[in-house]
This record gives structure tokens, C-alpha cells and sequence, in this order.
């Protein structure tokens, strides 16, 4: 999502029509209508729109609280994009973190069987923090929470999992050699650029393509003769052809960074997955001992149910199952 400003930063507002009776009011942003529900007051304010959508501040005249609400347009003129924007509405009520965006609200639309755009509540965070897991995933205030979860995943045997799930990059080896099995070593990879990022204030492999961003990672840090976790022997003979580069020390790489922080950082960037350090471990390593709180990071008890994504599913069952979860924030009947 491109951030037009950060909340509060903006004063330019939108005059909204009422429309329903009253009950919503629709503002024309960008060229395009945004029709809340009419406890949503003025100021409007257009703070940031992208692939998926626009966004607006708002205050929500019951709490008085200030938050920022996403309109997903044409929500369900195809299957994967209705799939995606449910998911993020299912996987976003499921968490209660202090680092994960909170979803305030599903706006009801006007008419059950009549509406094609999703409008979701967000609290609003002060900016948009752009290259933060890819790196413009991180909203910020006082710290730091983690949104949009469209292309989240749950992992099982049977399920075919998809390549391009992070931006270039951000993605680990595995799935630039196109593995169809991964574990959530991937996103350790992800967060570990990101770490390396902060420290050089630029992206660590900047690759043009997918060659390329394989080359720039083995400069880097290069492969260990063993490829075990490669299944393909295809995959296994192309990076064979690679140049073998002499190992660089993490120290003279990031010079600005302490020794714990290469420490970790070189423990994240590890070729192959399965010797990647997974998040307990990385939780426990004490360049993060002072921020480290066992007392403080809560887990998740309740597993995910992932039963929404039934092949079989149409758009119109996904449009239902929406309206759905907006009854949860809305109950009440409209009158």
C-alpha cells in the first residue's frame, strides 16, 4: 500500500453524500466512491491507496477514536482476490497482538446480496514504514505492527504451496530454486534482510531478477557443497554452475552493526534452510536478551482454521461468508 501521509499529517478532507436513508455516507476519493457507514464521521482524509485498494482516516463517532479504513474494490471478480481479502478478515480477528495490526470493524454493507466492495477498519497507526515482510508490511507508532495478511498460508502435505509469495528481495534461496516444500525457515530469511536492511539503510540483495538475486546472496554468503533440501536435480545442477565466491565475514560487511547483531544476522542468511535459526532460538539469542521476555510474548493456543479455503468455494460463497463476519462487528438489524 503507497502511504500518502502519515495520520494526522494530511488536512485535506472529502465532503461525503448520504445515501440509504442516512445510514451511509459516500465520498468520492481519488475518482473513486468510499461509502462508510455513518458513524464514521469527517475528517475524510485520503491517506494511502495501492493494488489492493484505498485507504481513509476516519473517526468513529462511537469510541472517538481515529482509525483508518481499507476499501477493497470489485472484492469478488475473481476467486483468488475475494479468497485473499477473507482470509486477511479471518486470520486478523483471529490474533490479539500488540504487533499485529487490529481490525476494528467489517462495515456492513448496505444489502446482502447487492455489494461488490469490502470496507475494512483498521486502528490507525502513525505511518507507513516503506521498505519494512518485505518491509512496507510494518506500521508504526510507538513500535512496530505487522498488516496485511492476504497471502498468508497455512502448511499441510497435500497442499500445493506457491513460489511467489515475497517480494524478490525478500525471498529466501529455496524459493528462487522454485521448491514446492517450505517451512516458515522462509520467513526467518525475510526477517533476516530486513534486520540487514535497518543497519545499512538499504536493501541487502537488490536483485533485478531471479538470477541475478541468487549471484547477489552466494557473493554474500555462499552455498556449502550439500543440497539436500533440494528436491530437483534441475535446481541442484543450475546452482552448481554458479561461481564459488570466497566467504566474506558478516563483521566487514556490517561494520555499523555489534558483534551479537552480525551474530544473528548470519544465523538468519544461512543457505540452507534446515540449518536456518528458527525463531525460538533467534528469540533467545542475546543480541535480543535485553528486548526478550518470555513473560511478554504470548502464543497463540488456538490453532487457525483454514476450512474457508475449500476448492470448491465460488465467489459467491466467499461474498457470503464476508457479509458473515461483518455481522460479527455489526449485530445489530439496520433499520
Amino acid at each position: 500500500m503507497e502511504s500518502s501521509s502519515a495520520a494526522g499529517g494530511n488536512t485535506s478532507t472529502v465532503k461525503g453524500v448520504h445515501t440509504h436513508g442516512g445510514r451511509y455516507v459516500r465520498y468520492n476519493v481519488y475518482g473513486n466512491f468510499f461509502e462508510v457507514s455513518n458513524k464514521y464521521v469527517p475528517p475524510i482524509r485520503p491517506i494511502g491507496r495501492g493494488a489492493y485498494g484505498i485507504v481513509c482516516a476516519a473517526v468513529n463517532s462511537d469510541t472517538h477514536e481515529e482509525v483508518a479504513i481499507k476499501k477493497i474494490g470489485n472484492a469478488f471478480d475473481n476467486k483468488i482476490d475475494a479468497k485473499r481479502t477473507l482470509r486477511e478478515i479471518k486470520l486478523l480477528r483471529h490474533m490479539t497482538h500488540e504487533n499485529v495490526i487490529a481490525i476494528k470493524d467489517i462495515i456492513r454493507p448496505p444489502k446482502r446480496d447487492a455489494f461488490n466492495d469490502v470496507y475494512i477498519v483498521y486502528e490507525l497507526m502513525d505511518t507507513d514504514l516503506h521498505q519494512i515482510i518485505r518491509s512496507n508490511q510494518a506500521l508504526t507508532d510507538d513500535h512496530c505492527q505487522i498488516g496485511d495478511f492476504g497471502l498468508a498460508r497455512t502448511t499441510s502435505e497435500t497442499d500445493f504451496m506457491t513460489e511467489y509469495v515475497v517480494t524478490r528481495w525478500y525471498r529466501a534461496p529455496e524459493l528462487l530454486l522454485n521448491c514446492s516444500e517450505y517451512t516458515a525457515a522462509i520467513d526467518i530469511w525475510s526477517v533476516g534482510c530486513i534486520l540487514g536492511e535497518i543497519a545499512t539503510r538499504e536493501p541487502l540483495f537488490p536483485g533485478r531478477d531471479y538470477v541475478q538475486q541468487l549471484r547477489l546472496i552466494t557473493e554474500v554468503h555462499p552455498m556449502k557443497p550439500a543440497f539436500g533440501f533440494l528436491r530437483s536435480d534441475n535446481a541442484r545442477r543450475y546452482i552448481k554452475q554458479f561461481p564459488r565466491y570466497p566467504k566474506q565475514q558478516f563483521s566487514s560487511r556490517f561494520p555499523n552493526m555489534s558483534p551479537l547483531a552480525v551474530d544473528l544476522l548470519e544465523k538468519m542468511l544461512v543457505f540452507d534452510p534446515s540449518k536456518r535459526v528458527t525463531v525460538d532460538e533467534a528469540l533467545c539469542h542475546p543480541y535480543l536478551s535485553s528486548l526478550h521476555d518470555i513473560n511478554d510474548e504470548p502464543i497463540c493456543t488456538n490453532p487457525f482454521s483454514f476450512d474457508f479455503e475449500q476448492p470448491s468455494f465460488t465467489e459467491e460463497n466467499i461474498k457470503e461468508l464476508i457479509w458473515r463476519e461483518s455481522l460479527k462487528f455489526n449485530p445489530d438489524p439496520i433499520h
